[in-house]
């Protein structure tokens, strides 16, 4: 015998062998959810609920922004223009997220 297959494998076949298998289908999307961590709602000091006051005040529509706001169970940091202030709903727009006044904690203004 001289250690060939008696048919010749095609290299599509061949490639298939080589292919990684996924046995455990969704395992890694599971394992990024357990990582997620939640973390409790923070109470702000008065002087902190005055600072943010503060800043709050000088937020204007056009300029860059970043703020720091509670959502879903964790604290999410948003960076960029301001497109909305409504002082009625009170909700302000970082271009396409809306944060509700009473989620945000920290402003930084560039």
């Amino acid at each position: 015998m001289s250690g060939k297959p008696p048919y010749p494998m095609s290299t599509e076949k061949r490639a298939k062998q080589f292919m990684p298998f996924a046995a455990l289908t969704g395992l890694t999307e599971a394992l990024e959810a357990k990582e997620h961590v939640t973390v409790p709602r923070i109470l702000l000091s008065d002087e902190m609920a005055e600072e943010l006051d503060r800043k709050m005040h000088l937020l204007q529509k056009g300029i860059l922004a970043t703020v720091v706001y509670y959502h879903e169970r964790e604290y999410v940091k948003v960076t960029g223009i301001v497109s909305r202030i409504d002082l009625t709903s009170r909700v302000l727009q970082i271009v396409q997220t809306k944060i509700s006044f009473d989620d945000i904690v920290e402003v930084c203004l560039a």
